[in-house]
């Protein structure tokens, strides 16, 4: 990586060891394998076309360089067309496939996008409806064969020498400072933003953050990718593998990642931790499953890997801890290939006791942050112990400096922030101040140089008696419970703090029938007293290790879970406060009309 500057400089250092099976997907149930020499024929045959299209960097401005987007789920095309697109000086304009078609032409007109690929049926449709609404589009091209439109195929014919020589050209004048991808951000309010990154910023991203695969043991170099390459995460990722040599496996879907884990037996992934949380809640499930002498000895594995910290540890817990490996957690780990030795995690905070007990199970949890601004990375955990801290987000990567505000917000500054929001000088004016590019997350460095996010800057509630409540570390630690699947704190401009609960209906409904409890919906578990007195109970156990303003006096539980789909959740797993305030609106209220009820109660 010492002579790249671009990012699709690692097809040169790909050159020098090529693979047979550098990118890699299912066709048809079958995994085909496109090799390096492949990869890097449609990629030169696809920027030819383009240019022969009149694709071009224009003024050089980011302005006037020419738009390709690309609305696809992650297979061996998307990266084929992001470094097309990228070596002849265009900008890529990654979107989520499940984007609606207003926010599709939004975007779409704000970037002037001249063409469009998209991966299937649906998107094709999406887009197709919107096309006469977006005056710089020409034309879309799919990456399925569907009837009536054009196959990106098409676009790939044999090179001449003067496409060789085009694309040297074009790729020559492409400099480090040149804005290579606008990655929209649906953001949990308001209109999307585009963030403008440079090769600079990503690929000082990837190399700092190589550092850190590196000091994992890889028993083969094969990972497998299923989170959306649009977002800056899973690219920045990719990236890594790329220069690093790794075979890419695609996952066929988010339901098969199970099965797909097991056939490819990846030594590394990365995932949100709401993954993490379905994984382990179906481990439990499984558990909850055996009996006898095997129930006892699974939930005494889970007690000792609960007990689980990262340093010295005692003679007797280390022979427990091999015990357990030996009986449950080397059973884990073949579920999911037997290789894995590590997880990337990002996106939102992952809880503590799960990174202990994967950890304990020998998957180790490399916790991070960043945002999309900061290309993203602007801490991590790694594998060596001792730069890795349960409860924290890893020490500062390489050339990123960090300052914390007055108020507690975190402020970045370095090679890897963003160039600015696309046409929209007033909102990066606002995010960046005195070189420095304030985050919007609270959080603190402790002694050691460990990152610690404390809450969203935004998303801190002031109670009507003044006193400030972070929200996210109480749902975070609450979250802990496998009683609960989701969890939002409420209590803005109100006397005390609540919470809206989703159960995590997996778990309670097996206690609802052991406890002889009505369990025919979802809404017939939820209104039972004894239900109700359930989750109270867990409430309070965890209430005193909070202040008194921050401990969760109501509760409401709640019959569906949130997802993207229902609107609640952003594509990356956060929770849309104000859509779920909002859509509960009447929830939220009759927990603070409930008390009144009950003080009038009182004094009747």
């Amino acid at each position: 990586m010492e002579k790249a500057t671009r990012l699709f400089d690692c097809m040169a250092t790909q050159a020098e060891n090529p693979l047979s099976g550098l990118l890699n997907a299912k066709v048809n149930g079958t995994w085909k394998a496109y090799s390096t020499r492949e990869v890097h024929g449609m990629v030169n045959q696809l920027s030819a076309a383009l240019l022969n299209m009149g694709i071009s960097s224009g003024d050089g401005t980011t302005e006037g360089r020419d738009k390709i987007a690309l609305i696809s789920a992650g297979r061996p095309e998307w990266l084929i067309i992001d470094l097309a697109v990228q070596q002849i000086g265009a900008v890529l304009v990654p979107l989520y496939p499940n984007s609606s078609a207003h926010e599709l032409e939004e975007i779409l007109n704000q970037a002037e996008v001249k063409y469009v690929f998209v991966s299937n049926q649906e998107i094709y449709d999406k887009v197709n409806e919107i096309q006469g609404h977006v005056p710089s589009l020409k034309t879309i091209f799919t990456l399925d064969a569907i009837v009536g439109a054009s196959h990106w195929t098409e676009l790939l014919k044999p090179l001449q020498e003067q496409d060789l020589h085009n694309i040297k050209a074009a790729s020559d004048a492409v400099t480090e400072n040149d804005v290579t991808t606008i990655i929209y951000t649906s953001g949990t309010t308001g209109h999307p933003k585009g963030v403008m990154l440079t090769h600079k910023n990503i690929l000082s991203n990837v190399e700092a953050s190589s550092a850190v695969l590196n000091e994992i043991p890889v028993t083969e170099k094969r990972v497998l990718s299923f989170l959306p390459l649009n977002h800056i995460f899973e690219k920045v990722v990719t990236y890594i593998y790329l220069f690093s040599g790794f075979s890419v496996f695609y996952a066929e879907s988010m339901e098969t990642i199970g099965p797909n884990l097991r056939e490819v037996k990846p030594s590394v992934f990365s995932a949100v931790p709401r993954v993490l949380e379905k994984v382990f809640e179906r481990i439990m499930t499984e558990g909850r499953k055996l009996t006898g002498i095997k129930h006892k000895i699974f939930f005494w594995a889970i007690s000792v890997a609960d007990q689980f910290e990262l340093g010295d540890r005692s003679l007797w817990y280390n022979i427990k801890l091999t015990i357990a490996n030996k009986l449950v957690f080397s059973k884990w780990r073949a579920a999911i290939g037997g290789n894995v030795k590590a997880i990337v995690v990002g996106s939102s905070a992952c809880s503590v006791r799960l990174e202990k007990i994967f950890t304990a199970a020998g998957i180790v949890i490399l916790e991070g942050y960043g945002l999309t601004e900061t290309s993203p990375v602007i801490s991590v955990n790694h594998y060596t112990e001792s730069k890795r801290k349960f409860g924290t987000v890893g020490p500062l990567i390489n050339d990123v400096q960090v300052m914390i505000a007055e108020d507690g917000e975190i402020l970045c500054k370095g090679p890897n922030i963003m160039a600015g929001y696309y046409k929209n000088p007033e909102l990066t004016a606002e995010v960046m101040q005195d070189g420095w590019f304030h985050t919007g997350d609270v959080g603190m460095l402790d002694e050691d140089g460990f990152l610690k996010i404390t809450d969203r800057k935004k998303e801190i509630f002031k109670t009507s008696g003044g006193k400030y409540v972070a929200p996210t570390p109480i749902e975070n630690r609450m979250k802990e419970n496998y009683f609960i699947e989701q969890m939002m704190v409420v209590g803005d401009g109100k006397k005390f703090a609540s919470a809206l609960i989703v159960p995590s209906y997996t778990h309670l409904m097996p206690w609802c029938q052991k406890n002889e409890i009505a369990c025919g919906s979802h809404d017939e578990m939820i209104h039972d007293k004894r239900v109700i007195a359930m989750y109270q109970s867990i409430i309070d156990e965890y209430n005193p290790e909070f202040n008194h303003v921050e401990q969760v006096k109501k509760i409401k539980l709640l019959p569906n879970e949130w997802s993207l789909n229902s609107g609640e959740l952003t594509p990356t797993g956060k929770m849309k406060r104000k859509v779920i305030t909002e859509k509960y609106n009447a929830q939220i209220e009759s927990m603070y009309t409930d008390e009144v009820n009950e003080s009038s109660n009182l004094v009747s």
